[in-house]
Formats: C-alpha cells, sequence, structure tokens
C-alpha cells in the first residue's frame, strides 16, 4: 500500500440489506487501525467482559489446533498475548509460537508477558501478516478476534493458508451477529460501537471466506450464536 493510501480510509466498502436499509462499512487503512490498537491496548480485557466473551473461549480455540509438543503456530493479530499461554503451553519448549500484530502499543503488553512468564518458545513481530512468512511450515494458524479488523483479511487468509502444512489447522475465533431478528436488529448498534471501539466489521462473514479457501470446515457457535470458532484443515 503506498503511503498516500495508507493515510486514507480504504475505499472498500461492504453493504449488507437489512429491514430496507442498507448498511455500510468502510474500512480504515492499517496504519489507523494500529493506531485505533496502541489507544486501546490497556483496555483488552475489560473488553472480553464488556462484549460477554464465552468463558474458556481463548482455551478452546487454541484446543482447536490440536497442537502437538514441538510444533510451529503463527497467531495473526496476537495483540496484547491473551491467547499465548494456550498456545506456548501447547508447543512446549521445543516448538515455535509466532505473533504478528500492526499495533505497536498491543506488542509491547505481548511482550512483558512473555518476559514475566519466561516463554521463550514465542517471537513476537510487528508488522502486516500479508508480508509474514514464517521461518518453517506451520502446523497452525489462529486468527484471534482479529480477521474482521483487516481491510485485507481476504489476502492475509490466503497468505495463512499458503503457509500450513498438509495436515495443518486454521482456526479463526470472533464475535459475530447472531442469526435471525436479533441480528438484524443489534446490527446497527454494531456497527456504531466498532467504528469506535476495536474496528471489527460486523458485516464479514468469515466462515464462508475460509469454506471458499479450504472447501470445508467445522463450525461452533457460542451464546446464542453471538460467537464462534471456526476451522478447516488442510489436505
Amino acid at each position: 500500500m503506498s503511503e498516500a493510501g495508507a493515510d486514507a480510509r480504504s475505499r472498500a466498502k461492504f453493504v449488507l440489506p437489512a429491514g430496507g436499509e442498507k448498511h455500510k462499512w468502510v474500512d480504515l487503512a492499517p496504519r489507523l487501525v494500529a493506531k485505533r490498537y496502541d489507544r486501546l491496548s490497556g483496555l483488552i480485557p475489560l473488553f472480553d467482559y464488556l462484549f460477554f466473551q464465552p468463558p474458556g473461549f481463548r482455551a478452546k480455540a487454541a484446543d482447536r489446533l490440536e497442537l502437538r509438543p514441538g510444533q510451529h503456530v503463527l497467531e495473526i493479530g496476537c495483540g496484547t498475548g491473551r491467547n499465548l499461554p494456550f498456545l506456548s503451553r501447547a508447543v512446549g519448549p521445543l516448538g515455535r509460537v509466532y505473533g504478528v500484530d500492526l499495533s505497536p502499543g498491543m506488542l509491547a503488553r505481548a511482550r512483558e508477558l512473555c518476559q514475566r512468564n519466561d516463554w521463550r518458545n514465542v517471537e513476537l513481530i510487528e508488522g502486516d501478516a500479508a508480508q509474514y512468512r514464517a521461518p518453517a511450515p506451520l502446523d497452525g494458524v489462529m486468527f484471534g478476534l482479529s480477521y474482521n479488523t483487516m481491510p485485507h483479511h481476504l489476502t492475509v487468509l490466503r497468505e495463512a493458508w499458503d503457509q500450513l502444512r498438509p495436515g495443518g489447522r486454521l482456526v479463526i475465533m470472533d464475535a459475530k451477529l447472531p442469526p435471525g431478528l436479533g441480528g438484524r436488529l443489534v446490527l446497527p448498534f454494531g456497527l456504531w460501537l466498532m467504528k469506535r471501539t476495536m474496528l471489527g466489521n460486523p458485516l464479514i462473514k468469515p466462515w464462508e471466506d475460509l469454506a471458499r479457501l479450504a472447501g470445508a470446515i467445522e463450525m461452533e457457535q457460542f451464546m446464542l450464536g453471538s460467537w464462534y470458532i471456526c476451522r478447516a484443515i488442510k489436505s
């Protein structure tokens, strides 16, 4: 992306008809997304509670990767490191966890967490996940509450999928609109809230993106369909 593009809003728009209305989302450029998350970095634990994240949700998502000791896993949008305890423990001292994030403020907190816990099997990288290549084929990839915040999410997804070895697992965990009338009613408020906080586009359907890429997925929903974990296994 050019510097001019990085300083402007992305032209990509998502439109969803609902009850006769058209709801729109205009992405921010990645640089501006990073700045927003720098400001929010100290509030991430609070958001987990405010958005009614299901108990044990992060651990469940990590479990779906079915990681074993010695394996390599990439978390895209690792943020302040709230999923790292589960990933680091799963791959063990001989494995490797790579965490990529655009926000230096978020990564600073993740690095402090790694230092406090002496996690020597975790490597944190500041940058765009679309441009990151892991040093070894990956056994797992996780999007940890991050997919909907990425203006170029399809590019990032394809790059991540390409780095998975055969048999590797890709997991996307996030919140979503509940199905039916409830989702249509909450959409305007969801758009308003996300534009002012996490920048997660509620009009994106990551499970559909993953299904088109992988051919088949597994989908679990929680809290009346407001949270989900989807997984694909690379053949």
